[in-house]
């Protein structure tokens, strides 16, 4: 473990055995044992919900875990699902390529492994979608496996009572993050320990407004103890986000059916349908007050999406698509039953006042 990167402590940081006792303890009277992936928890269902989880709150995925599992109760049923109706029940959820490399995961193990989720790590993590902390939940969780896990809470309460420094995303954390991690993480009830991490991280343990008097680490926690628990863990270093600016075009044919295009299986929104598009921005000068109809922001991780939405009343407009197999006319009462971005929803179902 990199001693630059771990503060040395002033007095004994706690044993693995008393770190994997108290965590164990905190399971058994506070540990959330009722979420529905915890039902019969099979490698499919739990598999489903930590790729869910990534990113996304318990609360917000409970929903959208249940639908998905009324729809496809079995990863063979998953493989053999056409990928936008996969879409279609992940709209919403946001951070779209886990929705495909989910539908792409459960193909590759209905042809690569029989049906049968691999029991190891190393073929775990070959999947799509599959990091080496979501594998070595699923292993733990759904088997009893001895694997560690790694993921947004569990960096947030080993940063903390070890006083780890630095950002999440720099290399050199993560291999300090992942060293405490697998050295504290004990062999037996593994799957209770690392659902106690993940539940300690989520609750007491939280970013803002840490409830330390509750904690079962309070005593052998350095950031608590030395009075930086703000402080920690270490936040990404601020950096501009850009605004890129696209104006997205309402086409009605003559049947008042509404042009759709395909976004490409790779990228932001891939695979959703989506209005067509102009990478660049049309001028206010080009655009009377009957054509422009709504302007609004959308922020992704990385930069803001500064957007309008127009109609095809102006000749001036140039597409930059042809008819093809990804563009479409689409009835109106058709747009419940598609994918879409979460923006672009908002406005079709507002414009055309359709319900959720």
């Amino acid at each position: 473990m990199s001693k630059a990167l771990v503060s040395e402590p002033a007095i004994p940081v706690i044993t693995a055995k008393q770190f994997s006792t108290k965590i164990l303890d905190f399971y058994h009277l506070h540990g959330r044992k009722d979420l529905p992936w915890q039902q019969n928890p099979t490698p499919y269902r739990v598999w489903v919900s930590e790729i869910m989880l990534q990113q996304t709150q318990v609360k917000t995925v409970i929903p959208y875990y249940e639908k998905f599992i009324q729809s496809f109760a079995t990863v063979e049923a998953l493989a053999n699902a056409n990928v936008d109706d996969v879409l279609h029940l992940w709209q919403g959820l946001g951070y779209y390529s886990r929705a495909r490399n989910l539908h792409k995961c459960a193909q590759t193990v209905m042809t690569k492994f029989n049906g049968v989720f691999p029991d190891n790590l190393e073929q775990m993590e070959s999947l799509s979608g599959i990091g080496r902390s979501t594998a070595g939940a699923i292993l733990s969780l759904a088997s009893g496996k001895s694997t560690a896990i790694l993921d947004g809470n569990v960096k947030r309460v080993l940063a903390r009572v070890f006083l780890v420094d630095g950002w999440y995303g720099q290399t050199a954390v993560t291999k300090a993050l992942w060293e405490l991690s697998e050295s504290y993480t004990p062999k037996k009830q593994t799957g209770n320990f690392n659902q106690a991490m993940m539940d300690l991280g989520a609750s007491l343990c939280s970013r803002s407004k840490p409830q330390c008097e509750s904690c079962p680490l309070q005593k052998h926690c350095l950031a608590f103890i030395h009075g930086k628990t703000a402080e920690y863990p270490h936040k990404k270093p601020k950096k501009q986000i850009p605004t890129r600016h696209s104006t997205f075009i309402l086409k009605l044919n003559t049947r008042q059916q509404i042009q759709l295009i395909k976004r490409p299986p790779a990228g932001i929104w891939g695979g959703l349908w989506s209005l067509p598009e102009q990478a660049t921005d049309i001028s206010n000068s080009h655009l009377s007050e009957q054509e422009l109809i709504e302007e609004t922001k959308h922020t992704f991780t990385h930069f803001h999406l500064q957007m309008k939405f127009v109609s095809n009343q102006s000749e001036s407009v140039e597409y930059k698509i042809e008819e093809n197999a990804v563009l479409a006319w689409h009835n109106i009462d058709q747009l419940t039953n598609l994918a879409f971005p979460t923006p672009i929803k908002k406005f079709l179902f507002k414009h055309f006042e359709l319900s959720q």
